[in-house]
């Protein structure tokens, strides 16, 4: 996709997170409560294939763990039109920092406090999205990170396992806790890598 399409589309969903911050927890119960742009769109402009961000919800740790989707994320990205552009979101608790080793110096695009970042779309505009980065962790709190992000991917993992047994053999469809089994497993690898890394 064209550069100027990829930075529409944070620009888009920004402004959806406000429009679906201010409806009822009725409505949408779960409440993102800020928006990062990740990866490539903070490079040089060119074609990308899809855009990155971190959707930060207000949600306990534990019930974030690294890719997965919590409870609500679906319904969420299906009102803010995630699900039908080619955006890749990355769900993260309010309640520990955004980045990790998968969101890399992420830059922040809107919050529910300050609105709609402009000084950010317009650096991602340009191309120039390195300057309004987060700056790099040191070595020793990105170790601290992985090593607090792998004890919730863990965590995740050995419950999601559990609610797979209880419901392996009962009455219904097993696809949304298997599919959460899978996304669980799927993270708590990936940060477990990035760790022997």
């Amino acid at each position: 996709m064209k550069w100027s399409r990829a930075v529409r589309h944070v620009e888009e969903l920004a402004a959806k997170c406000g429009e679906l911050a201010g409806l009822s927890g009725a409505i949408h119960p779960l409440r993102v409560v800020e928006l990062w742009a990740v990866g490539e769109i903070l490079g040089e402009a060119r074609d990308v294939d899809r855009v990155t961000v971190a959707l930060v919800v207000d949600l306990p740790v534990d019930d974030v763990p690294w890719l997965a989707e919590p409870h609500g994320a679906e319904h969420w990205a299906n009102a803010a039109r995630v699900a039908r552009n080619p955006i890749r979101p990355l769900w993260r608790s309010a309640r520990a920092p955004v980045w990790n080793h998968g969101v890399d110096r992420p830059a922040l695009v809107w919050s529910e406090v300050d609105g709609t970042v402009e000084a950010t779309l317009a650096a991602l505009v340009d191309g120039r999205g390195e300057r309004v980065r987060l700056p790099a962790p040191g070595p020793d709190e990105f170790r601290a990170r992985l090593r607090d992000e792998l004890a919730v991917s863990l965590r995740a993992l050995r419950r999601q396992t559990r609610e797979y047994e209880d419901k392996r053999w009962s009455p219904g469809k097993l696809t949304a806790v298997s599919d959460g089994l899978r996304r669980v497993t799927g993270g708590y690898l990936d940060v477990l890598d990035a760790v022997a890394e």
